[in-house]
């Protein structure tokens, strides 16, 4: 023995369309979208790995050091302006310890006039900085012996 409701299937259809609109419409949202800035920054700093140096450059057709960073910051979600030279982008930010390096934080060098700043990265992650070296936009080990040797500071200017 069979029993037949006198509802069409597409009635019953409609009906639980509308319970699961209804239930998604009124349910807490707990999904968040948040975006940690350091990684974005740090994200958009190694898609210019391979892009030319250019004594002056500040665009991915070639960059110097200091333009690859105030570039990122400009044109990452943070869309910070930050000056334009090494030595004045050292003047801006908090001072961070090497060991407390996040992604995203500048690091700067001496590889001029010893203990004057003359070149900036951006911190990558595991030891690793972004930069803009005579050879292009490359990803590059802090304990290589010549970036160890004129490792200055930190700073980090993502709030």
């Amino acid at each position: 023995m069979s029993y037949r409701l006198p509802v069409s299937k597409w009635f019953a259809a409609i009906v639980l369309l509308g319970a699961l609109l209804t239930a998604f419409i009124f349910s807490p949202a707990n999904a968040s979208a948040s975006i940690n800035y350091g990684d974005e920054v740090a994200a958009l700093a190694k898609k210019q790995v391979g892009s030319k140096y250019k004594y002056g450059g500040t665009t991915p057709k070639g960059f110097d050091a200091s333009g690859l960073t105030q570039y990122v910051y400009k044109n990452a979600a943070t869309e910070m302006k930050i000056p334009r030279t090494s030595a004045d982008q050292y003047k801006t930010g908090k001072a961070v310890k090497q060991k407390d390096l996040k992604a995203g934080d500048l690091v700067f060098y001496a590889t001029g006039k010893k203990g004057q700043v003359s070149f900036v990265g951006i911190y990558y992650g595991n030891g690793t900085f972004v930069g803009t070296t005579t050879k292009g936009v490359k990803v590059v080990k802090m304990s290589d012996k010549y970036w160890k040797e004129k490792y200055i500071g930190a700073k980090r200017v993502i709030k």
